[in-house]
């Protein structure tokens, strides 16, 4: 199947820290592809290569067949990557509402993601629609983050750590709506450290270690691999 997104060979720094050394990786179109390693392995600082914050220094990100390696990240998020970030990244002084107005963007083609769609997916933003994102609980803000990105339709969703920190409950609704995303064609770049969470959503596997990727398989491959699980995941 076609690439939506090809990382060829990136070496990405922080200053003299060398912590993406060569790395490659694909998703295509309609794909839920799962990056996965342990804390401090470099999978937050790829989805920042990805979309423009810390730029590699060498190697090419390919976007549609477009090199978006030194492009900056508003442009890349206006070719159609939409980021929920570690952490959620909510605006404390914004409501509910604001949030998912200030990032819209009319679909290429099609309904796409409206306010209403994203209202109807998460219900329990449509009754907060008026409390500050300071306001919300730490479910209620993945909600929002979530619901952010989509209203910018984007062709490609990287989602990193999205079941950090909630509640078993919440990650079992988490999993339901990527599923449900899945089943719509969306393309996602999930990042995670929940393993079990990743595999059972995952078309293909990536396991990063020490800036490089060390396992690429599909899912049920690495859940038959206890090798690779204990030396790099832990399990």
């Amino acid at each position: 199947m076609a690439a939506l997104l090809e990382v060829e060979d990136i070496h990405t720094y922080y200053g003299d820290s060398y912590v993406l050394q060569g790395v490659s990786m694909r998703v295509e179109k309609g794909k839920v592809v799962a990056l996965l390693g342990r804390n401090g392995v470099g999978k937050t600082t790829l989805i920042r290569s990805i979309i423009g914050f810390t730029p590699p220094r060498r190697g090419a990100v390919r976007f549609n067949g477009v090199d978006i390696s030194r492009r900056p990240a508003y442009e890349i998020a206006r070719m159609g990557i939409g980021l929920i970030p570690q952490g959620r990244r909510i605006f404390p002084s914004l409501d509910v509402r604001e949030h998912l107005e200030v990032g819209a963007r009319k679909p290429k083609e099609g309904s796409g993601w409206s306010k209403e769609r994203v209202l109807n997916l998460f219900p329990r933003l449509r009754e907060r629609l008026r409390n500050r994102g300071n306001a919300l609980s730490g479910g209620e803000q993945q909600m929002l983050a979530s619901g952010r990105a989509l209203v910018s339709n984007p062709d490609l969703l990287l989602m990193d750590e999205p079941s950090e920190g909630l509640a078993p409950l919440l990650v079992r609704d988490l999993g339901r709506t990527i599923g449900e995303l899945k089943s719509g064609g969306h393309s996602i770049l999930l990042v995670e450290q929940n393993l079990a969470f990743a595999l059972k959503l995952a078309d293909y596997v990536y396991v990063l270690s020490k800036g490089k990727i060390v396992h690429t398989s599909s899912p049920d491959e690495l859940m038959r691999n206890n090798a690779v699980k204990s030396r790099y995941l832990g399990v």
